[in-house]
């Protein structure tokens, strides 16, 4: 059987740590994090420089205020379950067998190592190799490696940087850090107390039989632990995989620049989380909390999905100055999807097309100056009512057709529309039209099929209630020509609506 082998990843003041890490303008200056309804707030994590300062845990925001340069944030629970799952997914890139084991304010997890000795080196490699990879996504950590499960725990709790217990020694390594790490009652945090037992070395001095006897059974427990031989059955969490990132502002924002300035940060951590695992960010979903109670939510959405960092923020950008919310802001929620990024193989006859990026910055842009519903692909609608359609977001084809293969079929007749219709004057004889014209010029109708009925939506104000003719007419000067009349019936008025090439 392979030996077990554990790495605790700790990271102290977690809060603090989820606040700073989108917020990356404060990691210079003393911070504290406020929890509780006001007045009544108190301090339930701080960075070091605030430690500096004379902040403490359980001070009240008064006290707090009386500290000359320090910064006070509001503690955020969604903020922190975004920082948490970035956390574990970082952490899983070493190990998929992961244990949480976060207290209090911290945020701690364990890995099961065992054995990947040729994948990551040996075990200081290994943590080293961790502890970088939580830096890069913004968190400050200890690391600790036992072939205990508590002893790493613990160790990584107490300690910083890293540190890798020897097999067998986990007794020594444990001595002095102090009894609170059991986690005991009061009751019997006080009777240590009276013992003079401070120290897990202490407690494991002590003599079982003795001890269990004043204690009960449970006391052979912590026993074990202070020694960092208690077994423990391995309990993994199935992480999951969500592109988000979420800040909280602490005070509401107004300019544009400002949200920019954090979207960028934001899109920096969701395209390296993405790239991460071979993907790319096939769309990104903007939700804001404003002032008054309302939502702002907007998604963009690439022609193709894309790992560049300027490209999206660019996008983000002209989304931004496009639609810009309607109060201030006071909360930002970036959401991405993530997709395949694939690469097109055109043909050798295929036409050149635009590179997919400054392609969509320019259709965003075009977006801006014409309107939504005036940019992109148009798609017919499924409907009786004559040139109806809609337009949809630009999309690149995966897969496009080269012209060598295009089938080859029966000349067809094409029919070009007039945009707008031109109002005609009609003459008509047994109800049917026999000339038509305009100020410029005038047809004489030689043969006419018809009328074509169509109607509609007569419950809106979109209703539509027209008759059609196919129009085979002569000129003045002896040419024909192919039309389509139209007469609206509602208005009893004629139009050229198309010429048939």
């Amino acid at each position: 059987m392979k030996q077990e082998l554990y790495a605790c990843i700790h990271a102290a003041e977690f809060p603090a740590q989820a606040l700073l890490r989108m917020h990356t303008e404060l990691e210079s200056q003393p911070v504290a994090v406020l929890e509780g309804r006001a007045p009544l707030e108190t301090v339930c994590s701080l960075n070091r420089l605030a430690q500096l300062k004379g902040a403490t845990l359980g001070m009240t925001r008064l006290e707090a205020e009386s500290i000359e340069g320090l910064r006070l944030l509001g503690r955020s629970e969604e903020t922190e379950a975004a920082a948490r799952a970035v956390f574990f997914e970082c952490a899983a890139h070493f190990s998929p067998r992961i244990e949480a084991a976060s207290q209090g304010t911290a945020c701690a997890c364990v890995l099961d190592i065992a054995g990947t000795e040729r994948l990551f080196g040996p075990h200081e490699t290994l943590a080293q190799r961790l502890r970088a990879a939580l830096a890069l996504a913004g968190f400050r950590s200890s690391v600790a490696v036992s072939t205990n499960f508590h002893a790493a725990r613990f160790k990584a709790a107490s300690t910083r940087g890293i540190t890798v217990i020897p097999d067998m020694q986990e007794a020594a390594f444990l001595a002095k850090l102090p009894i609170a790490l059991l986690g005991l009652d009061e009751a019997h945090a006080e009777t240590f107390a009276v013992w003079g037992i401070r120290t897990l070395g202490e407690l494991a001095a002590l003599e079982e039989t003795e001890l269990v006897t004043r204690l009960r059974p449970q006391a052979a427990r912590w026993r074990d632990l202070a020694r960092g031989a208690l077994p423990h059955t391995f309990q993994p969490i199935e992480a999951e995989f969500s592109l988000k990132e979420f800040c909280d502002f602490d005070t509401p924002v107004e300019r544009s620049d400002s949200l920019l300035f954090m979207g960028a940060r934001m899109i920096d951590c969701l395209v390296a989380r993405a790239a991460s695992h071979a993907l790319s960010l096939a769309s990104l979903d903007l939700r804001m909390r404003l002032a008054g109670s309302l939502a702002y939510q907007r998604t963009i959405r690439p022609a193709i999905p894309t790992t560049d960092r300027k490209f999206l923020l660019k996008l983000l950008q002209l989304e931004i100055a496009a639609h810009p919310p309607q109060a201030a802001v006071l909360s930002f929620t970036l959401t991405a999807q993530a997709g395949q990024s694939s690469k097109v193989q055109l043909g050798l006859f295929a036409p050149q097309t635009p590179e997919p990026s400054r392609l969509d910055v320019t259709i965003a842009r075009l977006k801006a100056i014409a309107g939504e519903d005036r940019v992109g692909s148009p798609v017919l609608e499924d409907s009786h009512r004559p040139g109806s359609f809609r337009m949809e977001s630009f999309v690149v084809a995966s897969q496009p057709t080269s012209p060598a293969y295009v089938e080859k079929s029966r000349p067809r007749l094409a029919l070009r529309r007039m945009r707008p219709p031109m109002p005609v004057r009609v003459q008509l004889f047994a109800f049917k039209p026999v000339a038509f014209g305009n100020r410029e010029e005038s047809f004489k109708v030689a043969v006419a099929y018809g009328p074509w009925r169509t109607s509609g939506c007569w419950w809106s104000t979109e209703g539509w209630d027209a008759e059609e003719w196919d129009i085979l007419a002569e000129t003045c000067s002896g040419s024909t020509v192919a039309c389509l009349l139209v007469r609206n019936c509602a208005q009893n008025a004629w139009s050229l609506e198309a010429f048939y090439d």
